[in-house]
């Protein structure tokens, strides 16, 4: 009986410390700052499964993915959703990540596997930096015209 009690009491205190931090906004945030976790460690946990010898390795190409989209969105979390226009082409490099870990891991070691990878990761990179030059190319062309001026105005005057 005594035992009956002292789990009961337990129970009870869990119960009002979770009512009290769910007041107090503790989840909230949480949940607003940290639910990317809820997509890495499915993909970690993929990877677990399949270095445990309990899942094949295809496994690794979704567990690739995950593991990059949960790094893409907690850069988005910490630096605004708006980077999201920026950096979107990381997406395509998740797939890239899944299907090289899938080429280096996998039994068979077909090279279009990692041919696939290898374009995927090189259109994504050349995206990304288009994405880039493209939205802060405006101020590199700025910059340089202002010290272009600037050179010239302060340079060696020539006299007619």
């Amino acid at each position: 009986m005594p035992n009956n009690k002292y789990s009961a009491g337990i129970i009870v205190l869990l119960a009002g410390i979770v009512i009290l931090l769910g007041k107090l906004g503790v989840f909230s945030f949480l949940g607003s700052n940290f639910w990317p976790l809820l997509v890495l460690i499915p993909g970690i946990l993929l990877h677990v499964l399949y270095f445990g010898r309990l899942f094949p390795a295809v496994v690794l190409i979704p567990g690739g993915m995950l593991i990059v989209y949960s790094i893409l969105f907690m850069l988005c979390i910490m630096f605004g959703w708006d980077t999201l226009k920026y950096v979107w082409p990381l997406f395509i490099t998740g797939v890239a990540v899944g299907l090289y870990e899938y080429h280096l891991f996998g039994a068979s070691r077909e090279r279009v596997f990692f041919n696939a990878s290898a374009i995927l990761a090189v259109t994504s990179a050349v995206l990304l930096i288009l994405a880039l030059v493209w939205s802060w190319g405006i101020y590199a062309i700025a910059i340089i015209l202002i010290a272009a001026g600037a050179w010239m105005m302060m340079g060696k005057r020539s006299r007619w």
